[in-house]
């Protein structure tokens, strides 16, 4: 069958024909219909990921057809007894186990979710990873309901585009940043009230102004700009980040956070109970991902490198 498979660090992923693997205890075939890129992905072709293994199929996302029936796939593995945090042996279906970016594949049946009747197979596949990612940082972490004004650092990217749209079907305000003006105006004709451009001097001062603070902060990025995240918080509020794409934070100021009784939680992925509420709550609110651009497996190496450059309003999905 065809897949896109992980050659080395430094190598761009191959299309190639690869051997279907035999199916283990517990496990099915299924079809995959339609399977979404992830930063993870990119990632460990940079060698940012522990445990890399040449030869594995990547990809954690998908919809996939088994007996006739359209499920989606829950990239959890082996999560743990923790509902708090992930054991010793999790890990996330794409690295080091195969993973989605593949015609057909063998998954234990009891990842398989059934897929919401109002998805297409392609939407659908833009929603496990990240859907859950936001679903546990937003609704578990930062306690999300309609009284609350929620900003979300760096939007543009799959998670941080769910995490506004899960805000929005709660009913929060929802405001946004970026180091793109055009992906803020875009955000804005999702839903958004407003946001600032983080390249701007003075952004955070701006966007405190024009919003009065935030009880509830999304971010991905860390760096010397989270300084700047506490500042706009109101007292008590929530900071949730899942990902480090600027680094370490530096110069944190302890003041700030005590003074206004702020919390700062850390996330990544969720349990398998969040992720069938995750599901419930897309299906309940009949909530659509936002799709960038589709591709074909063969046009893997195009795919990657979109998402690589940042260019991406959405997800972008591979159509098998």
């Amino acid at each position: 069958m065809k897949a896109l498979v992980f050659e080395d660090v430094h190598h761009p992923v191959r299309f190639s024909e690869v051997a279907v693997p035999k199916l283990n205890e517990g496990e099915v075939w299924v079809d995959v219909m339609a399977a979404a890129l992830n930063h993870r992905d990119v990632w460990i072709t940079k060698g940012l990921y522990p445990g890399l293994q040449p030869g594995v199929v990547l990809g954690s996302d998908a919809c996939v057809l088994y007996e006739g029936k359209q499920y989606l796939i829950n990239p959890n593995v082996n999560w743990g007894p923790d509902p708090r945090v992930g054991g010793k042996s999790y890990s996330i279906l794409g690295m080091p186990t195969h993973g989605t970016f593949c015609e057909k594949m063998a998954i234990a049946k009891d990842r398989l979710v059934p897929k919401p009747e109002h998805l297409s197979s392609v939407q659908a596949a833009a929603m496990p990873l990240g859907g859950l990612t936001a679903f546990r940082a937003l609704m578990k972490k930062g306690k999300c309901t309609s009284k609350d004004r929620v900003c979300i650092n760096g939007i543009g990217g799959g998670v941080a585009l769910i995490v506004m749209q899960f805000a929005l079907a709660a009913g929060a305000e929802v405001w946004v940043t970026s180091s793109s003006d055009e992906k803020i105006s875009k955000a804005k004709d999702l839903g958004a009230v407003g946001g600032q451009n983080y390249r701007h001097d003075g952004w955070h001062k701006a966007l405190q102004s024009q919003s009065g603070g935030f009880d509830i902060i999304i971010d991905s990025a860390g760096g010397p700009g989270f300084n700047n995240l506490l500042k706009i918080a109101n007292p008590g509020a929530r900071i949730v980040t899942y990902g480090g794409s600027a680094g370490a934070i530096e110069k944190l100021s302890p003041q700030i956070l005590f003074w206004k009784q702020l919390e700062i939680h850390g996330t990544t992925m969720g349990n398998d109970q969040e992720f069938l509420e995750m599901v419930e709550f897309v299906d309940q609110h009949k909530i659509v991902p936002v799709l960038d651009r589709i591709y074909s497996l063969e046009e893997g190496p195009q795919a990657f490198a979109r998402m690589d450059q940042g260019s991406q309003f959405g997800k972008i999905v591979f159509e098998i």
